[in-house]
């Protein structure tokens, strides 16, 4: 965690489509910019450019409704067009950098979506982050993302790659200026229903999550809504306002307890407010 008065790098990534990652950035995006923080947003992806067409998304809605509601500064850092690998790699870690240095000026956090594949890009970011959040959908399809396990005795066999992809990004951070990541897994799409799958996915779980290092808790559910608020680039948070044309019911109400349930789980700094009421 950064020092008091610092700029908050907070990541989102793994190595899995599909997992929410994007959906996440942008609502823990929006709960600090409605606890009263700068928030600068940065898209790692140039090719899906989802973080990017969701913050594109809000600003048009925003101006065709007339809607009063926060916004991110945005970046989306394109690939490098550079003959060599080298060159491209270092071309790319220096547009990040930079973006980084930038923003940390006039903003207290910065966070940054990165694509659901391994690239150089993504290995520096996540050597920036102060927090690094893994979006992970409940079941033994995505588990391998962290480790492998004994098919039969469901006991960890070892870390994944992405597993040590984070060790040697907390390497690289100590070695940079002696910070640390706290990486925070959290399950989404978990069933409702005590499910046996559940229950196991769980246990392994919280085994792993001591012998490689992360805090774990619940996500996002499976929810229509996440994928409604899309096209207008708003979040569960926005709906509440007076002038968002939405009713708000009693489902919303179970998605931003969620919500709040992240955003607490973070334990950012200097977020004291509550972002879902406030």
């Amino acid at each position: 965690m950064v020092v008091m008065g610092g700029t908050h790098i907070l990541v989102v990534g793994n190595e899995k489509g599909g997992s929410g990652k994007t959906t996440t950035a942008m609502h823990i995006a929006v709960a600090i910019m409605r606890a009263g923080h700068k928030v600068a947003t940065i898209d790692l992806d140039p090719r899906q450019r989802s973080l990017t067409r969701y913050v594109e998304n809000r600003r048009h809605w925003a101006e065709m409704k007339e809607l009063e509601i926060p916004h991110s500064t945005h970046r989306l850092i394109k690939l490098s067009d550079r003959e060599s690998v080298t060159a491209r790699k270092q071309d790319e870690e220096t547009r990040l950098a930079a973006a980084i240095a930038e923003f940390s000026q006039k903003h207290e956090f910065v966070v940054v979506d990165c694509p659901g594949s391994d690239s150089a890009l993504s290995r520096a970011a996540h050597s920036y982050a102060d927090t690094l959040v893994t979006p992970l959908n409940d079941s033994f399809i995505d588990f391998d993302l962290l480790a492998q396990i004994d098919p039969e005795t469901f006991k960890v066999d070892g870390p994944s790659l992405y597993s040590e992809l984070v060790w040697d990004s907390r390497k690289s951070r100590a070695l940079r200026d002696h910070g640390t990541i706290d990486w925070v897994v959290i399950r989404n799409r978990m069933s409702s229903l005590n499910a046996r799958n559940k229950e196991r996915v769980g246990d392994v779980l919280q085994a792993l999550s001591r012998q490689v290092g992360f805090r774990l808790g619940a996500g996002f559910g499976e929810r229509v809504i996440y994928r409604e608020l899309f096209p207008s680039g708003l979040t569960l948070l926005d709906l509440r306002d007076e002038d968002v044309d939405i009713t708000f019911s009693m489902s919303h109400v179970a998605a931003l307890q969620e919500l709040r349930d992240i955003v607490a789980l973070l334990r950012l700094p200097n977020l004291v407010s509550d972002p879902a009421t406030g």
